[in-house]
């Protein structure tokens, strides 16, 4: 009797299911913003903890110990079939977009950087719609266009210094994370293998690409003292093996364009974080451009609900 009931009646069915269902959405939408959250810890991090002039170090150290850790709560060896996927990942979200996160950050200001990163969510819905993978509703497209905004009044000052080297590593640092956000949609994890040993591949191959460019790229002293090990394990820790976890994991489970939205609270973050901590001032226009910004980011989840 009541299996007839219900099917009778799909729709009462679905109704009843979809509270669930945007319950369970709004809980990883939260966690996963939580990812770019510890992400704009990062600025802050670097500059009062670690060592100066060592960017390489700090991204294999933010990467390899993140993938060994996970990889002891998940482990295992990628499935044959999806070894070349998973190292293609790692080296799309970490092994390229770290280096190329570094000297962007060197060569620019880092309000002009973070207006190239805040573009992700236009890539993706371009690269989504060239290939046929998904589209996006016109109003998601609006919010996308509102927060990028919103990050140039927020981080943008008087001054702009322009160096071609810097663009250009940007923009591939934002090509390459948002490819490896859209294949990871697509892709998925292997069958019956845990997520979270997915992402310790990602995390090991991605640092193993890195590693080669320490001796090229960092020319600062190497010395370790409490206060930098302190900012290497948070890094490593809260900011590689916790952050990517549950970023990877709202990456399979949600649209990449609302996903990618959420990349927009890292520079919100370091910029809230250099005022707080850091004293730096923030006029009016930055606080406008700030609340901007969050709007978009946060109205962007909704248009692709049904």
């Amino acid at each position: 009797m009541s299996e007839s009931r219900t099917s009778a009646h799909p729709t009462h069915a679905r109704r009843l299911l979809a509270p669930q269902a945007a319950s369970s959405t709004l809980g990883l939408t939260a966690a996963a913003a939580l990812a770019p959250i510890v992400w704009g810890t990062t600025y802050l991090v670097t500059t009062e903890f670690l060592p100066p002039d060592r960017p390489m170090t700090a991204s294999v150290l933010r990467a390899v110990p993140a993938g060994l850790l996970l990889l002891l709560l998940a482990p295992g060896i990628p499935k044959r079939g999806w070894r070349l996927k998973t190292a293609f990942l790692g080296v799309l979200n970490i092994g390229l977009f770290f280096p190329m996160l570094f000297v962007a950050a060197y060569r620019l200001p880092g309000g002009t950087a973070a207006v190239v990163g805040a573009a992700q969510p236009l890539v993706i819905i371009a690269m989504s719609t060239a290939f046929g993978w998904g589209r996006t509703r016109s109003l998601q497209v609006g919010w996308a266009f509102v927060a990028v905004i919103g990050v140039a009044l927020t981080t943008m000052s008087s001054t702009v210094r322009l160096d071609a080297i810097g663009l250009l590593a940007a923009a591939i640092g934002t090509v390459s994370m948002a490819t490896g956000i859209v294949l990871t949609k697509r892709w998925g994890v292997p069958p019956n293998t845990s997520p979270l040993n997915s992402t310790a591949w990602q995390l090991l191959f991605g640092g193993i690409v890195i590693a080669p460019l320490i001796p090229i790229v960092d020319d600062g002293p190497w010395a370790i003292d409490a206060q930098a090990a302190l900012g290497y394990v948070w890094l490593s820790v809260i900011g590689g093996a916790v952050a990517y976890a549950l970023w990877f994991r709202g990456a399979r489970s949600l649209p990449a364009t609302n996903i990618s939205l959420l990349g927009i609270l890292s520079p919100l973050t370091a910029a809230a974080l250099g005022w707080i901590a850091l004293g730096q001032n923030m006029t009016g226009v930055q606080c406008a451009g700030f609340g901007i910004a969050l709007l978009g980011s946060i109205a962007g989840q909704w248009p692709s609900r049904r």
